[in-house]
């Protein structure tokens, strides 16, 4: 399993891009990013109070300027959530 290697309370998109490749292999895919219209700079990683981090992009340009990418990435299991 990857660990993760943040000793910080922050995690990047990157780091939680890294941490996800087995539990959400398609969800920061190339095919997937360019579908939405989404580049990994495009999301804001937030900290929670229960331990998870949410993670928020809006889509793009080909989509309505009110939908957005919401999950909340769990560091004890390295999955993505919806709720």
């Amino acid at each position: 399993m990857l660990t993760n290697t943040n000793k910080g309370n922050d995690m990047t998109i990157y780091e939680i891009k890294r941490l996800t490749k087995k539990t959400a292999p398609y969800f920061f895919s190339k095919d997937t990013m360019r579908f939405f219209g989404q580049r990994l700079k495009d999301f804001k990683v937030y900290k929670q109070n229960d331990g998870r981090f949410k993670i928020i992009a809006p889509s793009g340009p080909n989509w309505s300027n009110a939908l957005q990418t919401v999950r909340f990435f769990n560091p004890l299991n390295n999955k993505l959530e919806s709720k």
